[in-house]
């Protein structure tokens, strides 16, 4: 299971993200993800960011985070693109530097992948919105542990794929997240946003999501 910070946490901010419909389920009429992969859930943590009470809420659930599980932070890393408008309420609030990591380096000019000043003695934790392989996630912190060191990483919501614990548990990550799709079924139940009947659909298709059929 991912890490989730704290269990009331979880609970609002999973009810925030249903309530702003950042998240949607449709399990009759699943999503595609652009792995071609089909989901009765899709996840857009940037629709919170026009709601200001909810990406306030957010930032103050990270600042919490932080302070208690990386106190010794002193730069916050947005994961471009969801991480970085979150990454960059987060380092306000803190009142600590930021910068952004790119996918790839930029192909023109300095050829940057990292944006911002970074120097070899900070302590970095990332900000992403949103963990589903972790592959991405990963590639960025690799790329950040190369200039200076990295404590960990942060997450809006994490759809809890065994790929991905195992992916961050091997390279050593710690990993921290403020809600997971577990708590998302059981917001979107007791909200009426799902019928008791479909939530072992629900379940059974982050189990496997590659064979995962309607």
């Amino acid at each position: 299971m991912p890490m989730i910070y704290k269990e009331n946490i979880a609970q609002e901010i999973a009810q925030a993200l249903l309530q702003v419909k950042a998240i949607k389920l449709n399990p009759q009429e699943p999503f595609q993800w652009a792995s071609g992969i089909l989901s009765p859930i899709y996840c857009d943590n940037r629709v919170t960011l026009s709601y200001p009470e909810i990406r306030a809420k957010i930032a103050d659930a990270f600042k919490e985070l932080i302070q208690d599980k990386f106190s010794k932070v002193s730069c916050i890393a947005g994961v471009a693109t969801g991480g970085i408008a979150h990454g960059a309420l987060l380092a306000e609030r803190l009142n600590l530097p930021f910068i952004y990591v790119r996918s790839q380096s930029k192909g023109h000019g300095l050829q940057n992948q990292i944006e911002g000043r970074l120097n070899k003695e900070d302590r970095v934790v990332l900000v992403e919105d949103l963990v589903s392989s972790g592959m991405s996630s990963l590639r960025a912190l690799k790329a950040v542990e190369q200039k200076c060191t990295v404590l960990g990483m942060v997450s809006i919501f994490n759809y809890g794929f065994q790929k991905a614990i195992d992916a961050f548990k091997e390279h050593d990550c710690l990993l921290y997240n403020l809600s997971d799709y577990l708590h998302l079924i059981d917001r979107a139940v007791l909200g009426g946003y799902v019928t008791q009947d479909q939530i072992e659909m629900l379940k059974s298709w982050r189990q496997n999501p590659k064979k995962w059929k309607t």
